[in-house]
C-alpha cells in the first residue's frame, strides 16, 4: 500500500513539473513583456499549478487576432474616409499655429502616424470633479437633437445613474438616438432589470465583453476602461470620472474623489465619434457607417484656438499608443513634467523617460493617493518611489483622499487628461482613450489644480523614505514582481 501510494506521488509530481515546464515554455514563447515573462514564470514556480491555471485564464491573449481583425474588417471604410477628410486639416493647423505646435512637434509627428490621432481645432472645458463633470454633461444631453453615444466603465444603479438612465430615456422618447456601451466587469452591479428599462424605452445598450463567470472568464483581463460622452457630433466629454455617486463628494461618505474630466467642442469629437462606433459595431453587431449625421461638417469655431489630438489604446491596437505618447511628452520636455495618477506601475521605458527629464534639470513631480482602492496596487508603486526619489523627482502622496485625476502637464502649453491610469494595464490590457490638448489656458488651468491638490498632499523625502522597514521594502518589492499580472 505504501509503495503504491508513493508511486503515485511519483506520477503526480512528474505530472506537475510536466505542466510547469510546458506552461513556463508558452509563457516565454508568447509573452512579449520581459517583467510579465518574469512575473508568470515566478509564480509558476512558487505556484505550480495555481501558477498554470492563473496564466491561461488571464494570462493568454486569445481574443487579440479576434478582436483586431473583426473591428478593422468592420470599421477600414469609415476610417479611410475619416482619416482624408481631416488629415488636411492637421496639415493647415500646423502651419496656422506654429508657434505652438513646434515645441510639441514631435509628439504631434508621432500621433499623426496613428489611427485618426490627428491635430484639430476645438473649445476645451476643464470640469474638476463630479461636481462639475455632472451638471455640464446633464445640459449637454437635454440639448441633444440627433444622438447621444455613451461608453463608460462604470455605470453604477445609484442616485446619478438612476438620473442619467431617466434623462437618457426621456430623450429616446424625444426621438434622439440613444446608444450604451458598458464594460460588464466594471459595471458588474448594474441589474439586469437596470439594463432592461433603457431597452424597453428605445434606448440601444450592450456591454463589452460579457462576463458569464467573472472569476472564471479570460476575458475579464480585457476592460473598456473608457469615459465617453458625444452629443450630435458635435461636443464630446473624456476623462475619469465614472457615472457613479461617490464622484460627487459629499454624497455618499467621507471619501474625498479628486478628478479631472474635459468637455471638447470641436473636430476632435469626429475622432471620439470614430473610435466609440468601432466598439459599437463590435459589440452589437451593426455596421453603422459615415454619414452627416453621425459626422456633421464644418463644427469648428474659427474663434477655437484649443488644438487636440485623441490617443486610444487597447490590446488589439498595433502599437501602445497612450504609453509612447507618456514618453514622447516627457522625453521631450524643457522645463518641467507633472504627473498625476492614482495607480503608478510603469514600465522600464516611463521610469526611463522620468528619470531622465529629472535629472537634466527638468522640475519633476509625481501625484499620487496616499491610499487608493487597491493595497496591492499601492505597494506596488512604492517600489518606484526610490529610483525616483534619487534621481531629483519630487514625489508627492495625496492625503485628503484619492486622486483619481489622470493628467499629465508639460511645460506651458502641453496637457494630457483621460481615462489611462501610468501603469502596466493601461499600457497593454485596457481600452483607453486620452486627449492630448496643446493650449496654453488649458495648460494653466490643470497646472493650477495640480499645485492645489499639493496643498493637500505631504511631500516625501528621500531621507525619510530609507528609513522605511525592511518588511515594506520587500512587500512593495514582492507587489511590484506581480504587477503585470494584475
Amino acid at each position: 500500500m505504501w509503495l503504491f501510494l508513493k508511486n503515485e506521488s511519483i506520477i503526480l509530481w512528474i505530472v506537475v513539473i510536466l505542466i510547469s515546464l510546458l506552461t513556463a515554455v508558452r509563457v516565454i514563447l508568447d509573452t512579449r513583456s520581459p517583467s510579465k515573462t518574469a512575473a508568470y514564470l515566478l509564480l509558476i514556480i512558487l505556484f505550480p499549478v495555481v501558477g498554470a491555471m492563473l496564466y491561461f485564464l488571464v494570462g493568454v491573449n486569445y481574443r487579440k487576432r479576434k478582436i483586431y481583425n473583426k473591428k478593422l474588417t468592420r470599421n477600414e471604410q469609415l476610417f479611410r474616409q475619416v482619416q482624408n477628410r481631416i488629415k488636411q486639416d492637421a496639415i493647415l493647423l500646423k502651419r496656422k499655429y506654429k508657434e505652438l505646435t513646434s515645441n510639441n512637434e514631435e509628439l504631434i509627428d508621432l500621433l499623426l502616424g496613428e489611427s485618426l490621432s490627428h491635430l484639430t481645432q476645438n473649445k476645451v472645458t476643464v470640469l474638476i470633479n463630479g461636481e462639475q463633470k455632472f451638471p455640464s454633461v446633464f445640459d449637454a444631453i437635454e440639448a441633444a437633437t440627433q444622438f447621444i453615444h455613451l461608453e463608460y466603465y462604470i455605470f453604477e444603479e445609484d442616485d446619478i445613474g438612476t438620473r442619467l438612465k431617466d434623462l437618457l430615456i426621456k430623450k429616446a422618447h424625444e426621438g434622439v438616438a440613444v446608444r450604451i456601451i458598458f464594460d460588464d466587469f466594471g459595471s458588474h452591479d448594474l441589474w439586469d432589470d437596470f439594463v432592461d428599462e433603457f431597452r424597453d424605452n428605445g434606448v440601444e445598450i450592450y456591454p463589452f465583453f460579457r462576463v458569464h463567470f467573472i472569476f472564471l472568464a479570460n476575458r475579464l483581463n480585457y476592460r473598456d476602461h473608457r469615459k465617453v460622452l458625444i452629443i450630435d457630433g458635435k461636443v464630446g466629454f473624456i476623462g475619469g470620472i465614472n457615472i457613479a455617486d461617490r464622484y460627487i463628494n459629499g454624497k455618499v461618505d467621507g471619501t474625498h474623489w479628486r478628478d479631472t474630466h474635459i468637455k471638447i467642442e470641436g473636430n476632435a469629437v469626429l475622432t471620439l465619434q470614430y473610435h466609440f462606433l468601432s466598439n459599437w459595431n463590435f459589440c452589437s453587431g451593426q455596421e453603422l457607417g459615415l454619414n452627416h449625421q453621425l459626422f456633421p461638417e464644418n463644427i469648428a469655431d474659427e474663434n477655437d484656438t484649443d488644438l487636440v489630438q485623441i490617443i486610444t489604446s487597447g490590446p488589439d491596437y498595433p502599437r501602445p499608443s497612450i504609453m509612447l505618447s507618456y514618453f514622447t511628452a516627457i522625453t521631450m520636455a524643457r522645463k518641467l513634467v507633472y504627473i498625476s495618477t492614482p495607480y503608478f506601475i510603469p514600465n522600464e521605458s516611463i521610469v526611463n523617460a522620468i528619470k531622465k527629464a529629472a535629472f537634466s534639470g527638468k522640475d519633476v513631480r509625481l501625484l499620487i493617493p496616499k491610499a487608493s482602492d487597491s493595497y496591492f496596487v499601492d505597494s506596488a508603486s512604492r517600489f518606484y518611489f526610490q529610483d525616483m526619489l534619487e534621481s531629483g523627482v519630487r514625489v508627492y502622496l495625496y492625503d485628503k483622499g484619492v486622486i483619481h485625476a489622470k493628467t499629465l502637464v508639460v511645460d506651458d502649453n502641453l496637457s494630457m487628461v483621460g481615462t489611462a491610469n501610468m501603469d502596466l494595464r493601461s499600457f497593454e490590457l485596457n481600452f483607453e482613450i486620452n486627449a492630448a490638448i496643446y493650449s496654453e489656458r488649458v495648460n494653466h488651468e490643470v497646472k493650477q489644480q495640480f499645485f492645489k491638490d499639493l496643498e493637500s498632499s505631504t511631500l516625501i523625502t528621500l531621507e525619510e523614505w530609507n528609513k522605511r522597514s525592511l518588511l515594506k521594502t520587500f512587500l512593495a518589492a514582492l507587489a511590484r514582481i506581480m504587477a503585470p499580472l494584475l
